[in-house]
């Protein structure tokens, strides 16, 4: 027999093509990704934020108001006032039977999801209540939920974070574990901006002082813009009057990319797509020499005086920031505004310390489980059982190498399951071994007593390991966090399994037995 068959080729280059993909972690040799390490093996922060949902309702309410007042404005239908209560429903005032039906027929022709109460009547004022089904309101809470968890995974995407287990609790909570993170305040940062981005004109046409002694003018509101003074190392607020009426927003953008102004300063360079494109240039064209006010989250960035009709939707965001503010904004814009604001209500932060500890622990267990297992073997199986050893610490090498090709996580439960793997390899060894025993004592030949030890084994094995499988596929597929983790390595484990005991193991066996390395078979 060759020495290097096909076969034994092949079993080589998987072998090696493991250990190539393993190395980096234990050694800086090339530029390859690392196994990575879980939230309890190299420390991290996990998080339980709330989506204040309730917020997406407000904001959908708002939107149907000025949808109301926009298609009555159209039929010629004056109103009193239309305004959201407190219980999110809608209060429209009228005045005239001709008023009244044309609300009504505007309501019957745009407006039939709105459920609507019988109008009353009240010094000759006529008022009715609408509001939104129920299913309706269930359905924008959920949505919000799902498109916080989407947008904030974005975000976390663009941040750097290797394998962060992001996923919704219950109704309105969304759980982040993130490995490994460096700065825990920059990330909460980033993932409880808002980032809802409008552009809006300041009312150079009323006074702000007033307004801030009073009421601010139907249609505006007072916004502030955080100045900073550098040299004193403190921040003004400045106060601008700021019409409601939202002329563009960041819903449109394609990009945000930090960029450098003449003094080197950072600044978010912004591009909006065709239909944000063409509306910004009407905005700019119709509103030229009058300042526009770039608000995010409620604050005032800058409020630039527009020169000149601005084509091709380009524009940027100025405000003394640092470097990592801008890429953070930057990242924020691309990912998109948050649906509704969310807040942090429970925050643990595991040390590195704790996971170097949790790492030792678990290798300790895994070097003792496995060196007791070697010695079985060796002692009760004598040369074959140091063939079965070889295969095991093949079988440890392949899934090492299997967790760094796929960027798998190694979790504290996948440690315990490469430990069940072991367990799990050295159990389809002994069937195999113990049919070849019994082949051999039918005066069978050695080669001979092998290869019909591992055809009668192979089905036993295949159907124990491929249920394993299943079961560990549903595991990962349902699981989260620990019980994912543990899925990983088990499944890697079973596949190496498989190949080390009915694939190595036998090639192991032709090449000792054919190539008259040894005549007699130990075991």
């Amino acid at each position: 027999m060759k020495p290097f068959t096909v076969k034994t080729v092949l079993i080589l280059i998987v072998v090696l093509t493991a250990v190539v993909c393993l190395l980096p972690t234990f050694f800086n040799c090339w530029p390859h990704k690392k196994i990575n390490l879980g939230l309890d093996l190299q420390g991290g922060m996990h998080l339980v934020l709330e989506v204040q949902n309730i917020k997406a309702v407000e904001a959908e309410v708002e939107r149907t108001i000025q949808e109301i007042k926009k298609e009555i404005r159209n039929e010629g239908v004056k109103h009193l006032g239309i305004s959201r209560l407190n219980d999110n429903s809608i209060l429209a005032k009228f005045q005239g039977d001709k008023n009244k039906s044309g609300f009504e027929t505007v309501l019957s022709k745009n407006f039939k999801n709105l459920i609507t109460q019988r109008p009353q009547t009240s010094n000759n004022i006529i008022s009715f209540k609408l509001a939104l089904p129920e299913k309706e309101v269930a359905s924008i809470k959920k949505m919000a939920t799902e498109q916080a968890l989407e947008t904030i995974r974005n975000r976390i995407d663009e941040f750097g974070v290797s394998e962060p287990d992001i996923r919704i609790q219950g109704e309105n909570r969304i759980l982040l574990q993130l490995p490994g993170i460096k700065d825990p305040e920059r990330a909460k940062s980033l993932i409880g901006k808002t980032a809802q981005l409008t552009f809006q004109l300041v009312d150079d046409d009323a006074d702000v002082n007033l307004a801030l002694k009073g009421t601010p003018p139907v249609g505006d509101e007072v916004l502030y813009q955080n100045k900073y003074n550098p040299a004193s190392g403190t921040s003004t607020k400045i106060p601008f009057l700021i019409k409601k009426r939202v002329l563009l927003d960041g819903s449109l953008l394609t990009d945000a990319r930090v960029e450098f102004d003449q003094f080197q300063q950072p600044q978010v360079g912004i591009e909006f797509d065709r239909k944000g494109a063409r509306i910004f240039d009407r905005v700019t064209g119709e509103n030229i020499h009058k300042r526009l006010a770039i608000v995010l989250d409620q604050s005032v960035y800058s409020a630039p005086v527009i020169q000149d009709r601005i084509a091709g939707g380009k524009a940027r965001i100025t405000g003394n920031f640092t470097l990592n503010e801008a890429k953070d904004l930057a990242i924020a814009l691309r990912a998109g505004s948050l649906p509704a604001p969310v807040n942090i209500i429970e925050e643990r932060t595991v040390g590195p310390t704790l996971g170097s500890d949790s790492i030792r622990t678990g290798l300790v267990s895994m070097a003792v489980g496995g060196l007791l297992v070697i010695l079985f073997m060796a002692i009760y199986y004598k040369g074959s059982g140091l063939i079965a050893d070889l295969a095991l610490i093949i079988n440890i090498i392949l899934i090492g190498g299997g967790l760094a090709a796929f960027q798998a996580t190694l979790t504290l439960p996948g440690i315990a399951g490469i430990i069940l793997t072991i367990g799990m390899a050295v159990d389809a060894n002994v069937i195999i071994y113990e049919r070849i025993r019994e082949e051999l004592k039918s005066g069978k030949t050695a080669l001979a007593s092998v290869h019909a030890g591992f055809d009668r084994a192979t089905l036993t094995i295949l159907d124990a390991n491929v249920t394993t499988l299943i079961a560990a596929l549903v595991l990962y597929q349902f699981g989260t966090g620990a019980i994912k983790g543990f899925a990983v390595t088990l499944c890697l484990g079973i596949v190496a399994s498989l190949f080390t005991a009915l694939v190595l193991s036998k090639n192991i066996f032709d090449f000792v037995l054919k190539n008259k390395v040894s005549s007699k078979l130990s075991i």
